[in-house]
């Protein structure tokens, strides 16, 4: 029996109230616009009070909008998750909270669910993406592209070979393909992107790569960034680990 849902929009949460406001005014004005059959999923995942707040008033003012609060923060891939089998859409759709990927990006995605593929990813690289970029972002990019390239050839030669952008924040699933995967994922924090990918090619589900346009106008520390990407290769040691021993099937 199919949903009347057709397209869920899952968008995970942590802080960042100033950032929000945007956010939020823009889901506003684009929900109302949608066809009959869209749902807003929006996931607090431990998220300070003065965000809470924001995110409850949204969801209790706003039709369409399904608000699910974690009460402690449990990493981005467990939001994600949660978020994506709370939806009900026949097409299930998640991004990031500063909506970085363009909103005509969720729609194009769902199109090419529509069209038959069962997993579409947003990839930053293609020739045909574009960036929005401020020039003060220039060096930092360049040093995020040069390890960021440096992770994928390691994914790439490791676990998915072909994909050319596990971590872009904008990924598609039919309902099919999301019960199959999001149940299965152990992955808590950023990593988790690979492991989907990888449960999704365990499964035979066919991976389509499309081209976005991306928004680029924040940064985390280099600090961050380090620590995350030394998490992350710790993670792909996992996923190959549960990989070998049939944890996915």
């Amino acid at each position: 029996m199919h949903s009347h849902v057709r397209l869920s929009l899952v968008i995970p949460v942590y802080n960042g109230a100033p950032l929000l406001r945007g956010t939020l005014a823009q889901l506003g004005d684009w929900l109302p616009r949608q066809p009959t059959g869209t749902e807003l999923v929006l996931v607090n995942d431990g998220s300070d009070s003065l965000t809470a707040t924001m995110l409850r008033d949204f969801a209790g003012s706003t039709p369409g909008v399904k608000l699910l609060v974690n009460e402690r923060n449990a990493g981005k891939g467990l939001a994600v998750a949660r978020g994506m089998q709370a939806a009900t859409g026949r097409f299930r759709i998640f991004t990031d909270a500063d909506l970085a990927y363009s909103l005509d990006d969720v729609a194009d995605t769902a199109r090419q669910l529509e069209a038959g593929s069962d997993v579409v990813i947003a990839c930053r690289v293609l020739p045909e993406s574009r960036y929005d970029i401020s020039p003060a972002f220039f060096r930092y990019l360049f040093t995020r592209h040069v390890m960021s390239r440096t992770f994928n050839w390691a994914v790439r030669h490791g676990l998915l070979p072909g994909i050319l952008d596990t971590q872009a924040g904008l990924k598609g699933f039919t309902a099919r393909a999301a019960e199959i995967v999001f149940p299965r994922l152990t992955v808590q924090g950023f990593g988790f992107d690979v492991e989907l990918l990888y449960i999704a090619r365990q499964h035979g589900l066919t991976i389509r790569q499309k081209a976005v346009h991306y928004r680029y106008d924040h940064e985390p520390s280099t600090l961050r960034f380090t620590r995350d990407a030394i998490t992350m290769l710790g993670d792909l040691l996992r996923i190959r680990w549960n990989g070998l021993r049939g944890r996915y099937r």
